[in-house]
């Protein structure tokens, strides 16, 4: 598989950048990341060569979306290089970077944006009311959001997968103090400005008055302060990891787990896989897989805007055994059996 690929803000990278970027090449070792300029594309009608889709988001590199929906559309007949090209714009944590992202693509000719984060969304809905837009991401309620007129009509250029991520929030918090029962403070870092992230401190904070866990929300506005508050850390707590990747908070959540020992909860095993200790939430790679089919339908000439948008249903669990093991954790056993993912 071949992606074409960019990134499109700062270059220098901390240590976090680099295992963050190490951790998503670590993931889709199918991946060959290179730079491949879109040519303009011809219209729909008239096109000879293959679909065009660019891909945005502000991870550090191709996501497991983007993997999926890569599978999903080979899966249903189209072979890549000769029907259909992927290149991927990525911002590395940079949210403010994501609207020249989107702009980038429209002008470089794309038959279709793929977006794989609530930020990316909104930004290619910014960039273009022309070029249809499909989303399989941590997008929330995608009405809420205003990306969207209905779940049944979404109406403009823009439909996708969307994964209910917030609505899990109470869930993921419920089954950290199970799996830590004598956790009692939790830290939530997230970015200030990111307005998912400010909903789901919201939605953290009744669950863990329910749950008789001190929530330590910690809003941030830099690189350099989340980085700081995560530094404050005492033995004991736990961290949250919000969805959104901007400012790079996953990645010094990691960090905090491979090098002081705090148990760490994300929503997606991606992170697991990279050294986390346990996430609960969507299948991303399924989400994309899901997507192929609404970008198969636009292909063959269906209004986006006419194409309902759908739901991932698939949950997953899953608990990286290694790092537990090496945090001297015992998972209990109602737990790991309802994992669906145990990781060594």
């Amino acid at each position: 598989m071949t992606l074409g690929g960019s990134a499109v803000t700062r270059r220098g990278r901390g240590p976090s950048r680099r295992r963050l970027l190490r951790w998503c090449s670590a993931a889709l070792v199918a991946l060959v990341i290179g730079t491949a300029p879109f040519g303009r594309s011809a219209d729909a009608a008239a096109r000879t060569g293959p679909v065009k889709i660019g891909a945005l988001t502000q991870s550090w590199g191709p996501t497991p979306q983007m993997v999926g929906l890569r599978d999903g559309l080979q899966a249903l007949g189209y072979r890549e290089g000769d029907q259909f090209v992927i290149g991927v714009r990525f911002t590395q944590g940079n949210t403010a970077a994501l609207p020249v992202a989107a702009r980038d693509l429209v002008q470089s000719g794309v038959d279709l944006i793929f977006a794989t984060d609530a930020n990316a969304a909104r930004a290619a809905q910014m960039a273009t009311n022309r070029v249809p837009i499909v989303f399989a991401a941590v997008v929330g309620d995608p009405v809420e959001l205003g990306l969207v007129q209905s779940f049944a009509r979404p109406g403009g250029n823009i439909t996708g997968v969307t994964d209910a991520d917030l609505g899990l929030s109470a869930k993921r918090l419920e089954i950290f103090k199970e799996m830590l029962p004598g956790l009692a403070r939790v830290l939530f870092p997230y970015d200030a400005g990111d307005a998912y992230a400010v909903a789901a401190a919201r939605v953290y904070r009744d669950a863990a008055r329910h749950l008789g866990v001190v929530l330590v929300e910690k809003p941030v506005r830099t690189e350099a302060q989340a980085e700081a508050e995560l530094s404050k850390l005492r033995k004991g707590d736990g961290i949250v990891a919000p969805s959104s990747l901007s400012l790079n908070i996953p990645g010094f959540v990691l960090d905090a787990t491979s090098q002081r020992a705090i148990p760490s909860m994300f929503n997606g095993a991606f992170f697991v896989e990279g050294g986390g200790l346990v996430s609960y939430g969507p299948d991303f790679y399924d989400s994309g897989r899901q997507a192929a089919r609404l970008v198969d339908k636009i292909v063959k000439g269906e209004d986006p805007g006419r194409i309902p948008v759908e739901a991932n249903p698939k949950i997953e669990l899953a608990i990286n055994m290694k790092v537990a093991r090496a945090l001297k954790l015992t998972i209990p056993p109602g737990v790991a059996q309802r994992a669906n993912r145990l990781i060594e």
